[in-house]
């Protein structure tokens, strides 16, 4: 069956959920999860440099809740009850993982990327040469590109409805220190470097105060910005106080390598690189 006959069965389901008692229904989302699983499609595409939500296959994870079916599960003399079972064969796929780092069936990463004692989610793509570390999380549906590092304690947040939400999506090369959250959609644009501590989501101010002048942006981070955790003063009806938005303090150089120099980067602008 094409990958256009299993979307139109997958959006035919979602409108009416009563389908899934057939069995075409059914295995058209065992299909896409499967697809999903093996990286031949995936949540969310960039298209002319637009980034665009693959809603049928997003809707395919969501189904894939009702079609899947709760039982135990062991590993060792640990005991599990769940719908989801952990990716298989990862030596054939070319994947590290260190105990007890886990990834959930349904998710892919690609040859090359190590997956220390962190968890990678249903639906999430995690690119070559990416390493997620230990205690970090890429959530559901989540984009991840080429040469990430994951720090320890970082959260790449999930976005698992509305079909059409896009999902948090960090691009290649990026560097996210330790403890960064990175939340709802946000978009973390090639290069950038995240130190210790930061956290974004759909509300939280970026200001760039590199310049003269601030410049403000939302939902994204710039491509090649260094970026601290700051706070800045907001009125309420008690008074102004200070809330946490993240501040950019430079842009990376152009000739700065891509894999050894992030730790170097983060110290020039005087940050820990966590």
């Amino acid at each position: 069956m094409g990958n256009l006959a299993i979307a139109e069965q997958i959006n035919q389901a979602y409108e009416n959920q009563e389908l899934l008692k057939k069995s075409i229904f059914r295995q058209a989302v065992l299909d896409a999860i499967d697809m999903l699983d093996k990286g031949s499609i995936r949540i969310a595409e960039k298209v002319n440099g637009d980034w665009q939500v693959v809603e049928w296959a997003k809707k395919a994870v969501l189904l894939y809740f009702r079609v899947a079916e709760m039982k135990p599960m062991e590993l060792g003399d640990m005991t599990f009850y769940d719908k989801i079972p952990l990716k298989t064969n990862l030596k054939d796929y070319g994947i590290r993982v260190v105990p007890p780092g886990a990834v959930r069936y349904g998710a892919y990463m690609a040859p090359g990327t190590v997956l220390m004692p962190g968890y990678v989610n249903i639906g999430a793509y995690v690119d070559s040469g990416t390493m997620v570390d230990t205690h970090a999380t890429v959530g559901s549906c989540a984009q991840v590109g080429k040469n990430v590092h994951v720090a320890g304690a970082a959260r790449i947040g999930g976005v698992l409805e509305p079909p059409q939400g896009r999902p948090v999506i960090i691009e290649d090369n990026v560097f996210l220190g330790s403890q960064v959250s990175v939340m709802e959609g946000i978009i973390v644009r090639e290069e950038a470097v995240l130190g210790s501590g930061v956290s974004i989501t759909s509300s939280t101010r970026i200001i760039d105060v590199s310049g003269s002048k601030s410049v403000e942006y939302r939902g994204e981070v710039p491509a090649r910005s260094v970026v601290i955790p700051g706070t800045c003063p907001k009125k309420f009806p008690a008074g102004v106080f200070n809330v946490r938005c993240a501040l950019i303090v430079g842009k990376r150089k152009s000739t700065t390598d891509k894999k050894t120099s992030l730790n170097n980067v983060l110290r020039e602008f005087g940050i820990s690189p966590g």
